[in-house]
């Protein structure tokens, strides 16, 4: 069973239709979507689709919404999807085909690149890359994405200390660290564009901050795994 958790803070313009795409792909059986105290309509806009949906009093961030959406999801393997993809949130099989193969533990999503990204943007991804190549080896090409597949033994063994935007850099170390076998796949998915003006600076700043302390509390590990847990594991 494939349990999908989309975290969604103040995303009632876009989650209706997300979630509506992923539906109509057939690839999963459950869609939880996880209201991170959203100050919007989001939790009514996505109650009306029929989707199960959980409602965080306070804004925890991106992990703190994985983590309570994780621990109501019943599938054995877990898609991890932005509020934000829209129709595109209909082209997940290439992300989930790989695990239900066997052919790997965790797929990472590479959306095609989208213009308008500028500002800080680059400095973000530029510090989650490095991070991520110090601590493991790996160059990765798509170090913030959070389009994910995964069986729930890595989200188990592999949800270290992480906050917010943090979560995805944290994830993809712990699982290699662990011995986990993680792969990037192309994926037609879009998401919105955060702007070059104020808010899109803060975002980005906050973004910066999740990602570096995430590191910082890694800044001492050095794994280079190249093979596989069992799939028992």
């Amino acid at each position: 069973m494939i349990s999908a958790v989309i975290p969604a803070y103040n995303e009632e313009h876009c989650i209706e239709e997300t979630i509506l795409a992923l539906r109509d792909s057939g690839q999963v059986e459950e869609i939880i979507v996880v209201d991170d105290g959203s100050t919007d309509h989001t939790y009514r806009v996505a109650s009306a689709t029929g989707a199960k949906v959980l409602r965080l009093r306070h804004h925890r961030g991106k992990r703190g919404a994985q983590d309570a959406g994780c621990r109501a999801a019943h599938g054995n393997f877990l898609l991890f999807l932005d509020a934000d993809l829209g129709a595109t949130a209909a082209n997940v099989r290439p992300l989930i085909e790989p695990v239900l193969n066997g052919e790997c533990d965790m797929t990472i999503g590479a959306l095609p690149s989208q213009p308008g990204k500028g500002g800080g943007f680059g400095l973000v991804v530029g510090l989650a890359r490095y991070g991520i190549f110090r601590m493991t080896g790996r160059t990765m090409e798509a170090p913030l994405s959070g389009q994910r597949a995964l069986r729930r033994a890595v989200w188990s063994h592999a949800r270290g200390l992480a906050r917010g935007f943090g979560s995805e850099v944290a994830l993809t170390i712990d699982a290699i660290c662990a011995g986990y076998t993680v792969i990037e796949v192309p994926v037609e998915m879009a998401h919105r564009v955060t702007g070059n003006d104020l808010p899109g600076f803060l975002h980005r700043a906050r973004q910066f901050r999740d990602v570096a302390l995430a590191l910082w509390v890694r800044r001492k590990w050095l794994c280079r795994h190249t093979g596989r847990r069992s799939q028992a594991a």
